[in-house]
């Protein structure tokens, strides 16, 4: 890991130390005050009309369900049993990102994605204990500074805890493009996972990379 991962150690569902080099302090979301999180999403931009969302509603309906709904269900979310959906972090009391995290099987449009559809080699969605950390959210205020990365550190400490028999995410690698949006790097980059721990298993698009760590049996 690198000198900026995060120190972490996860009991159950709780991130109980939370301090990395950085100064940043990781809980779950599901601890955190709703208005925390919709402090990270923010009122503009991409994050702010998804919700993290985007892998939860098929297609099909994806243009019906407008910004308030996906709010709405990203709060019900939240306060659903079980471990989940999201890790918040915090410089001292400010929240500075958003980490999603949860059973891969819970996000019911990835398996028909072009970078995950015929790429991850366990194929099988149904598994609960295949977690993956589909979407990073860090305001433009508090960007390179590492949040991502403690974020990425945080979450497979926490899917570990929960149970999880692999971490699996969805990086772009902006070496592999001529020049990468910030809007479109909130699966993560390779790099980041690679600091993480993760190891790269399928490449379905030259810019796109399938990651995972393996935590348990």
């Amino acid at each position: 890991m690198s000198d900026a991962a995060a120190t972490v150690v996860v009991m159950h569902d709780v991130v109980t130390e939370t301090e990395t080099t950085a100064g940043f302090r990781i809980v779950p979301a599901n601890e955190a005050p709703f208005g925390d999180v919709e402090a990270v999403f923010g009122t503009k931009g991409d994050p702010a009309h998804c919700w993290c969302q985007w892998y939860k509603i098929p297609g099909s309906d994806w243009r019906s369900v407008g910004d308030e709904q996906l709010r709405g269900r990203l709060e019900a979310q939240l306060h659903e049993a079980g471990a989940g959906p999201g890790l918040l972090a915090y410089d001292g009391e400010t929240p500075v990102g958003w980490c999603a995290v949860e059973p891969r099987s819970h996000l019911i449009r990835l398996p028909h994605t072009r970078i995950v559809a015929g790429g991850t080699p366990n194929p099988d969605f149904s598994d609960d204990s295949i977690w993956s950390v589909s979407c990073f959210v860090v305001p433009r205020a508090h960007r390179k500074r590492g949040v991502g990365q403690a974020l990425a550190v945080a979450a497979v400490e926490f899917a570990a805890a929960n149970g999880a028999r692999i971490v699996e995410g969805y990086a772009v690698d902006p070496n592999a493009r001529s020049k990468t949006p910030a809007n479109e790097l909130f699966p993560g980059t390779v790099s980041m996972f690679e600091s993480a721990g993760f190891c790269e298993v399928a490449r379905p698009k030259e810019d796109r990379a399938i990651m995972q760590l393996v935590v348990g049996e």
